[in-house]
């Protein structure tokens, strides 16, 4: 147990960011940051590199669309727009219409208030998986990449883990079960255990590297 701890520190410091903080999410329980949360992981799901799709959240966020009521009232071609200036080039048209058909499904369905479908779950995580896999955009792999970074404020869903998670940890020789994971931080910790995880199993961090400075500790 020693000897993982001192693991999950040192892969906490060094790639203990989560993706929504990378492209600016104050993340709360709160409409306007968990709806950009559902921006990040719609542009996640894609096959184009994270870093390519945090830039692009990113730049959807400075233009302005920031809740589901001013990327409804955006024009498809500025949605375009700024998907381009975020290098998100090769899904932007498909995307944008996406982003668009989302919002307003969001603000149809759920009032432009995610914390209403979180209620509708009622703490029910299948329930809550299959009511985000009904916005265009987010399927399974959607719906994971919004529940390992929401867990930070939705504490009924920690400890939350997928598959990229558990490849991480493998990698690391870390325990692959959610409780044994949650053992080794502190409350909204995990989400940053989370996104660290993924970033070992996608190569971003390099895993030989992380055990050998942990050793050395």
């Amino acid at each position: 147990m020693g000897n993982n701890q001192a693991l999950v520190r040192t892969l906490l410091d060094r790639h203990g960011r989560t993706y929504a903080e990378d492209c600016g999410i104050q993340l709360a329980d709160r409409p306007a940051p968990l709806y950009q949360l559902l921006v990040l992981a719609t542009l996640l799901s894609t096959r184009i590199r994270a870093g390519v799709a945090v830039a692009a959240a990113r730049e959807l966020f400075a233009a302005g669309y920031r809740t589901p009521q001013t990327m409804e009232a955006a024009s498809w071609q500025n949605r375009v727009d700024a998907l381009g200036r975020g290098h998100y080039r090769r899904y932007d048209e498909r995307t944008s219409t996406m982003l668009g058909t989302g919002a307003r499904l969001c603000l149809e369905r759920w009032r432009g208030d995610l914390r209403r479908l979180h209620r509708e779950a009622n703490g029910d995580l299948a329930a809550l998986r299959r009511l985000l896999t009904e916005f265009p955009g987010i399927g399974p792999t959607g719906a994971d990449i919004f529940l390992r970074e929401v867990q930070a404020v939705w504490s009924d869903v920690r400890p939350y883990t997928d598959r990229r998670m558990t490849s991480g940890a493998r990698r690391l020789g870390l325990p692959a079960a959610p409780d044994a994971l949650a053992g080794l931080v502190t409350g909204r910790d995990f989400s940053r255990l989370a996104s660290a995880l993924v970033r070992v199993s996608l190569g971003e961090a390099p895993a030989e590297s992380l055990v050998k400075t942990a050793g050395a500790r």
